[in-house]
């Protein structure tokens, strides 16, 4: 199939999200072996901490049986074919890149949950004993991804434009 190069360029960066969520969770199991070390400071405000994430975002709908995993490995193979498909006629630089961050990102995450039942969440965020939710490169790629989708719509035609 030929891709118009914004879609070629959007699908290379999903691949490069991917790549990267990856990369990161093989060398924080295998390599660094976090599940080893428990909760280790990286600087005042982060630390790296093994959680195995059996639900969706913010640890919701936890799924402790087979049932529930595949159900949510499904729900993210037609969710991740839906954004491939919205890229392929997307025209709109920036939406481009943001459903590419989305889709790189639900493919990190539903790889996780093929290969180990859960997704691999290691990075944590805090100011002292407040801490925020345990999350990875994927997560962080799907929100970023979601903001600049909203930035487009806000922008709406005057984005439509593509760059090529």
């Amino acid at each position: 199939m030929n891709f118009p190069p914004l879609a070629r360029r959007a699908f290379l960066l999903a691949a490069l999200v991917f790549v990267l969520d990856q990369a990161i969770k093989l060398w924080a199991l295998f390599v660094f072996e976090l599940a080893d070390k428990g909760r280790v400071a990286v600087l005042p405000v982060f630390d790296l901490v093994l959680i195995w994430n059996r639900g969706v975002s913010y640890g919701m709908l936890q799924q402790d049986g087979d049932l529930g995993r595949w159900l949510l490995v499904a729900l993210h193979v037609v969710a991740s074919i839906g954004i491939a498909v919205w890229i392929a006629r997307e025209r709109q630089t920036v939406s481009a890149y943001g459903l590419a961050l989305i889709l790189g990102g639900a493919v990190g995450n539903g790889v996780d949950r093929v290969a180990y039942g859960a997704v691999v969440d290691y990075a944590l965020l805090h100011w002292g004993e407040v801490t925020w939710y345990v999350f990875n490169l994927a997560d962080a790629a799907i929100v970023a991804g979601v903001g600049l989708l909203l930035y487009g719509a806000v922008r709406g035609s005057k984005g439509a434009r593509e760059v090529v």
